[in-house]
């Protein structure tokens, strides 16, 4: 009987043992690691280069997103894309660090093609969290980055022309006249009094139909770059660039540099990515509610599709994208109005996967 109970002791013991080093060996784990909406492949390669060689989470979305603004990632992210109805091109971008919940971002930045270094020497030498255009600009300047610079190209060019060519639609105005031609623009006009409750009674009763921003909203006319990186001491952080909507009113500014909107980490959770439609997505900060939610004990997959569904019920026509990711590697993505790609590279692969994931 000594004999017996002295094996069942040992056993258990053993079992015991397993479960904490199980628990606790850094193996068990999948970081570091990195995970970017689509698949800008090289952008994840330099994140990933960065992180594996023990740099920061920080430094590591910073090196993969500045990669993507300068390979002009889909035309859609960097200099040379995306113009507005002036035909220029400006730069969104944020870096946020989930271990001290700082945000450096810069929005509608003109003649400056570097965001995210921009918006990581905001974070790093300020105690604000986002500067906007020619302002953004001039900080960049002073902190040592090259400008100013145009930021157009031939091929942002082109495409402004024949836009304005084509009576400049398809365009993000609505209620206004001119309908279908290029502005100025104007409200349409309301004769009485009477007239004009009439119109803001019919138009409480009902959602505004999204349709006229997502209809012509795609991968490669509106997109930003998200990356979350876990670095080797299982700190998080995300970075985003974006160079906006194409022909957006000037001065619009989307979700890209919105913290909750387009990218949020908590190194304590994880993070999340997202992309799509932008003037829709950050009315009800996905990225925020995905963390959240796994914060809660929810699972990356469920997380991402809770964050989704929420904005379809209000928004059936939108166009968007979260990709989640908990701080022990497990990831997932959901989607809207599109199929949507993710890209991860972890230490069990020998290269960046992508991962495709279905409306």
């Amino acid at each position: 009987m000594a004999q017996k109970n002295l094996s069942i002791t040992i056993l258990l013991l053993f079992v015991s043992s397993s479960m904490v080093l199980g628990h606790e060996s850094p193996n068990s784990m999948q970081y570091p690691l990195v995970v970017s909406t689509w698949p800008f492949l090289e952008a994840v390669r330099a994140a990933w280069r960065a992180v594996d060689s023990g740099f920061s989470a920080v430094d590591a979305v910073v090196e993969g997103c500045s990669a993507c603004e300068e390979l002009r990632c889909d035309g859609t992210v960097g200099p040379g894309g995306s113009p507005d109805e002036n035909g220029e091109t400006t730069i969104d971008a944020l870096v946020m660090d989930g271990t001290t919940m700082e945000v450096g971002a810069v929005a509608a930045m003109r003649y400056v093609k570097d965001g995210i270094r921009t918006a990581k020497l905001l974070m790093q030498h300020t105690q604000h969290t986002l500067l906007v255009g020619e302002k953004a600009s001039a900080f960049a300047i002073t902190m040592g980055l090259t400008g100013p610079t145009n930021l157009s190209s031939p091929e942002s060019m082109e495409k402004w022309n024949k836009w304005k060519e084509n009576g400049c639609q398809p365009n993000f105005w609505k209620n206004v006249k001119p309908a279908n031609s290029c502005g100025p623009y104007h409200p349409k006009d309301v004769s009485s009094v009477a007239e004009l409750t009439e119109v803001t009674c019919s138009m409480s009763n009902r959602l505004e139909d999204p349709a006229s921003n997502s209809h012509h909203i795609s991968l490669h006319n509106h997109d930003t770059i998200s990356m979350a990186a876990i670095d080797k001491t299982g700190h998080i952080a995300v970075g985003t660039s974006t160079n906006g909507a194409t022909f957006k009113i000037p001065g619009r500014v989307g979700d890209g540099p919105i913290a909750g909107s387009s990218a949020y980490a908590d190194s304590e959770v994880g993070a999340c990515g997202a992309t799509g439609d932008g003037d829709i997505m950050m009315r009800f900060l996905p990225c925020y509610q995905v963390v959240e939610s796994m914060r809660l004990g929810m699972e990356p997959k469920l997380a991402a599709k809770d964050a989704i569904s929420r904005i379809a019920r209000k928004y059936p026509d939108f166009v968007g994208a979260v990709f989640a990711v908990d701080k022990n590697g497990l990831h997932a993505g959901a989607c809207h109005g599109w199929t949507f790609q993710y890209s991860v590279r972890s230490p069990d692969m020998e290269d960046v996967q992508v991962f495709t994931v279905l409306p």
